[in-house]
C-alpha cells in the first residue's frame, strides 16, 4: 500500500483539507514547500502508511522551516517517506538518554522497540500535549491512524481528516 498524505489548513476557526501528492519530495524542505503552496494560519501535513507510522509536519509561517514528528523511527528502515522525515530529526530522548545510563534502563522498559523522532510539541497549541503524543506512540494497540485522528479531533479538524482518509 502506498502512503496516505493530506494537508489540513486552518484559517481562523475553519479547517479545510486536500490530499497531497508527495512523489517529488526528497527532503523535509520539499515537504515544507508542499505546505507553502497552501495558505492558512496553520498548515499541517499528515502522512500515514500501512498502519506502521504516522508523520506530522507543521508550517505556521512561510519563512520558517517546517517542524516534524515521526511516530516510529524504525519505519525509516522500511518506508522511503519515513526515511526522508527521520533523516533530519533526532530521536526523542536520544541525547538525554545517552547522558544518563539510569534513564536508558527506565526508558527501555517504558517504550516499544522503536522511538518517535522530531518535535513532539508541534501540536501542543492545537490540543495535544507532547506527553500525550508520545504516550499514544508508545501505547500498544494504538495504530498510527488512531494517533492522527486523536490529534485532529483535539484540533477541531477530525471530520475534515476523516472525510479525506475515508
Amino acid at each position: 500500500m502506498s502512503y496516505f498524505a493530506a494537508v489540513l489548513t486552518r484559517r481562523g476557526d475553519r479547517w479545510s483539507g486536500v490530499e497531497a501528492d508527495l512523489s517529488e519530495c526528497e527532503s523535509i524542505a520539499d515537504l515544507g514547500d508542499a505546505l507553502r503552496d497552501l495558505s492558512g494560519d496553520v498548515r499541517l501535513l499528515i502522512i500515514e502508511q500501512d498502519d506502521e507510522y504516522a508523520a506530522l509536519l507543521r508550517l505556521d509561517d512561510s519563512d520558517d522551516d517546517p517542524r516534524a514528528f515521526l511516530s516510529d523511527g524504525h519505519a525509516a528502515d522500511r518506508y522511503p517517506m519515513a526515511a526522508i522525515i527521520a533523516e533530519e530529526l533526532e530521536e526523542i530522548g536520544g541525547d538525554a538518554l545517552a547522558a544518563d545510563p539510569d534513564a536508558v534502563e527506565t526508558a527501555a522498559a517504558a517504550v516499544h522497540d522503536s522511538a518517535p523522532f522530531g518535535d513532539p510539541d508541534l501540536v501542543e497549541d492545537l490540543g495535544t500535549s507532547a506527553a500525550d503524543l508520545i504516550e499514544m506512540c508508545e501505547h500498544q494497540g494504538t495504530l498510527p491512524v488512531d494517533l492522527v485522528l486523536a490529534v485532529c479531533e483535539k484540533a477541531g479538524c477530525g471530520e475534515v481528516f476523516e472525510d479525506l482518509h475515508g
